[in-house]
């Protein structure tokens, strides 16, 4: 359990061929269905965080070859990142539900560089339109060394510097990261879920997904 599904030497820009090859799709699925392993996936920037669509539009089943399984918790098509993936429901509702508590990191990069005070809003709490938004942890750190360029790549205005936070939630709601960076003078230019729990994205780029146990 846990190989990879990714060709040896691959690009990061073939990620969909990435996705589609290799690892049969039958792989598991008893452990899936009982909920004892997930499934984690590195979804691309632009791909719909569902199955289906009317519109010629990727989705997750470009990516993910194993059946009946379903996201515990959305992440938007211009968000990157980490999406687990489950076929029991009891173990989708643990993952996505915030009453579980389950830590979601997210690395942002965002326009200008965040003060202590940005730092400490964030973690304090910001009002949006939908309630007080806290995080659960705000700080700044270094551009990640196992980030991948995006494509296509973000928008830069030469005259504002851009920096990276590594913020982390309990909750997941709409678009809640960009909202709170916005609210303290910090827009996201890009957004990569890096965790949810303790899986990660440690060895999976764009497009890639694997079987792992429930932790």
């Amino acid at each position: 359990m846990g190989a990879t599904r990714a060709m040896p030497g691959l690009h990061w820009r073939n990620h969909r061929l990435s996705a589609i090859l290799s690892t049969p799709a039958t792989t598991n699925e008893g452990s899936l269905r009982e909920g004892r392993a997930v499934v984690l996936l590195n979804k691309p920037y632009g791909v719909l965080c569902q199955f289906t669509t009317g519109a010629e539009r990727r989705t997750l089943a470009d990516f993910v070859p194993w059946r009946d399984v379903y996201p515990a918790g959305r992440l938007d098509a211009d968000s990157e990142g980490l999406v687990v993936l489950t076929a029991n429901g009891a173990l989708q509702a643990r993952i996505a539900h915030p009453r579980h508590g389950l830590g979601k990191t997210y690395w942002a990069q965002v326009e200008g560089v965040a003060t202590d005070a940005q730092l400490a809003a964030l973690k304090e709490g910001v009002d949006l339109r939908d309630g007080l938004a806290r995080a659960r942890d705000a700080r700044a750190i270094a551009e990640p060394q196992a980030i991948w360029p995006r494509d296509p790549p973000i928008r830069v205005r030469l005259a504002i510097p851009t920096s990276w936070l590594a913020i982390t939630l309990r909750e997941g709601r709409n678009r809640q990261v960009r909202r709170m960076t916005a609210a303290v003078g910090l827009p996201t230019l890009r957004l990569v879920r890096w965790s949810v729990g303790a899986w990660t994205l440690d060895g999976l780029a764009p497009g890639m997904s694997r079987v792992a146990p429930v932790l």
